[in-house]
Formats: structure tokens, C-alpha cells, sequence
């Protein structure tokens, strides 16, 4: 029996008798503030939107019933202590990347992306009509949250270099950011790799600490400002082909939230998640053209690369099966994959091709 368990359990006292005389649960009244900490520095492009986005539908929805209140990273936590300030009660709710907490289980990565995953429609389809959403909350008991998906980038890119990548073998010794086990990935073929904040990640950059990184995408890398340091920018990345982003709330205060708040937080998550995609996808091109007018070269690594990319990162996923939740969570991934692409390629796949072949 887990604590939770034992907790409700004492608290009937064991009585069959007293269970058929339970009350309806009772939830706070009143005017109620949440702290939300992310993961996020504030006014990071795309990410921190997202963030933001989740709190105000709270906030519109609730008519100041429920009010979301928002700590950038390092304003009450660490970026990447989110997680257990949140677990611990320090913090009401948390707006993160979770595929940072694969320490805590790795079953975690899969709610935000794997290498060579899920795509974010495939991701979404799996989440809201496979088994993704129930795996998520599964997973979330365990630790006291309630969690849903808030946010995704689509597919990132492969990230910025100071030199031109021609063979794996290129990445022996290079001190690279990537998080996850996209990294962890990427460490197998001889990469010194590190896991930074995103707020960190220019200074690493400029200062030399680090060769090369991945961030999201055009838009957000410009934002960032990694153009300005270096001009090698490999557009299409095997580690995050679909990175969603969470929004999580301890479980007892989830739980001691009127149905219609606990509804408000669930709506705001599904519609920020659809919202984040957009903005995006709606920036990147505009953004690779201006990074490309500015003289950044883009790139694709060549296929002796991803290779290699897809031999590290099947070892690096088949390291995991150990762990019973991981397996799970990946043997669903999987299958939902399978099934959702199989129709995607025949039909918007061929659509585009030949959209692109006929129209120009």
C-alpha cells in the first residue's frame, strides 16, 4: 500500500460502516492563488509563452476564483528543482520539460520527446486517444502529481556548431548541450555532454564552455541569440522530433480544488499545448530566413550521422527496459507510433511531396 493509500485508509479508520456514511468531498471555497515555478527564465521565447499562456486561461476561466501565479527559474527554485518543489509542497504547480526528471523515473522522458519519437501529432493523438494520458497520471501518482501536457516546440533542430559535422566520429570530444537521452545518446559517440538551463545556454556558448548546442528551433535559437557566436546550424535533430511540455500540480491540492478548477486546469493545458505548437511552427520559417540572410549555413548531417544516431540512441532507450514503468510507457509509445504514422506518410506525407513537386 502506498502512503497515499494508507493515509485515506486511516483517515476512514477502517469502518465499511463509516464508508457508506462518507460525506462529499469537500473542497476550499473561497478565492484560492497558486504558485506556478518553471522551468523557464522569464521572457524565454516560446517556452516562458507557454507558461504564461496556462496561468492567464486559468486565471480568465476561473473569473478570479483561481489565480496562477508565475515564478520564472530562480525566482523561488532552481530551473531544474521544479520538480521536487513541487512534489514537496514548496510549490503548488510546475511548467517544465519533463524529460528533466528522468532521474526521478525515465518513463519521464516519453512525456516530452525520445530519440527518433513520436512527432507531435503523433504524440497528441497518442496522449488524448491512446494511452498516453493515463500512462502520464500513472506515473504522476507516484510522485504526488497531476499532470497534463502543456506546450510543444514540434521538431527541433539538431542544433548549432563552431565547425561542420561530416561524420559521427566528429563528435568525439565535442562538449555539447543536449538534455535527456537524446544526450545521453550522443555521449556514445564520444560527446562530452552537458544538461544547462536554457537561460545558461548563450553564455556557455560565447564563453567557449561548450563546442556546440541544441535549443528548440529558428525562431527561438534566433531569440536566443546562438547566431551570433557561431554559423553552422543543423536544422533536422533525431533527439526531440516532437517536444511536448507539462504543466503538473501537486496532487493534493489538485485534488482539493472544486471539479470546475481542476477542469480549468486540465482545458488550459490541452488548449496551451495546441497554442505553443503554432506559435512555433508559425515563426520558424520566417526566423530561418533571416538566420540564413545573416549568414548562418544550414545544414543536414549526412546519413553515416544519423546512423550512428539511430544505433546510440536504440542502446541508450534498451538500457531503460529494466525499469517496469519505462518498458510500459515505451511498448505503448511504440504501437501508437506505428499506427499513426502508418496513415500520416500515406496521406499528408505523399500530399506534401507532391504538393512541393507540382506547386513549387
Amino acid at each position: 500500500m502506498d502512503r497515499r493509500s494508507f493515509l485515506r485508509t486511516t483517515a476512514l479508520g477502517g469502518s465499511a460502516a463509516a464508508a457508506t456514511t462518507l460525506a462529499a468531498p469537500a473542497y476550499a471555497t473561497g478565492k484560492r492563488t497558486l504558485t506556478m515555478v518553471t522551468a523557464w527564465g522569464r521572457g524565454l521565447a516560446g517556452v516562458f509563452d507557454a507558461a504564461e499562456h496556462a496561468a492567464n486561461a486559468i486565471n480568465t476561466m476561473s473569473d478570479g476564483s483561481l489565480t496562477v501565479e508565475i515564478k520564472a527559474a530562480g525566482e523561488l527554485v532552481g530551473a531544474f528543482e521544479v520538480f521536487d518543489a513541487v512534489t514537496a509542497g514548496q510549490a503548488d504547480m510546475y511548467h517544465a520539460a519533463d524529460y528533466y526528471f528522468t532521474g526521478q523515473n525515465p518513463g519521464y522522458q516519453y512525456f516530452t520527446a525520445a530519440p527518433f519519437g513520436m512527432t507531435a501529432q503523433e504524440l497528441l493523438n497518442w496522449y488524448h486517444h491512446g494511452e498516453g494520458m493515463g500512462l502520464h497520471d500513472e506515473l504522476g501518482q507516484i510522485f504526488g502529481l497531476k499532470s497534463f501536457i502543456a506546450g510543444n516546440t514540434g521538431a527541433q533542430a539538431g542544433g548549432w556548431f563552431k565547425k561542420e559535422i561530416n561524420g559521427p566520429e566528429d563528435f568525439n570530444g565535442l562538449k555539447f548541450r543536449m538534455p535527456g537521452m537524446g544526450g545521453q545518446a550522443l555521449g556514445k559517440l564520444g560527446a562530452s555532454v552537458q544538461n544547462l538551463p536554457g537561460s545558461e545556454v548563450y553564455q556557455a556558448l560565447a564563453s567557449g564552455a561548450i563546442d556546440g548546442t541544441e535549443w528548440i528551433g529558428p525562431w527561438a535559437d534566433e531569440k536566443a541569440g546562438f547566431q551570433e557566436i557561431t554559423k553552422f546550424y543543423y536544422t533536422a535533430g533525431f533527439h526531440e522530433p516532437g517536444a511536448a511540455l507539462t504543466l503538473a500540480t501537486n496532487r493534493d491540492v489538485f485534488e482539493g480544488l472544486s471539479p470546475a478548477h481542476q477542469k480549468m486546469i486540465e482545458v488550459a493545458a490541452a488548449e496551451t499545448h495546441q497554442w505553443s505548437l503554432a506559435q512555433f511552427l508559425n515563426n520558424n520559417g520566417a526566423a530561418l530566413q533571416r538566420l540564413q540572410a545573416g549568414g548562418v549555413k544550414v545544414l543536414e548531417f549526412p546519413d553515416s550521422v544519423w546512423d550512428a544516431f539511430g544505433t546510440a540512441a536504440k542502446e541508450t532507450l534498451d538500457e531503460y527496459n529494466g525499469d517496469e514503468m519505462f518498458a510500459k510507457i515505451r511498448a505503448s509509445v511504440e504501437t501508437s507510433m506505428k499506427a499513426s504514422s502508418g496513415w500520416i506518410v500515406k496521406s499528408e506525407g505523399a500530399y506534401r511531396a507532391q504538393r512541393d513537386r507540382v506547386m513549387g
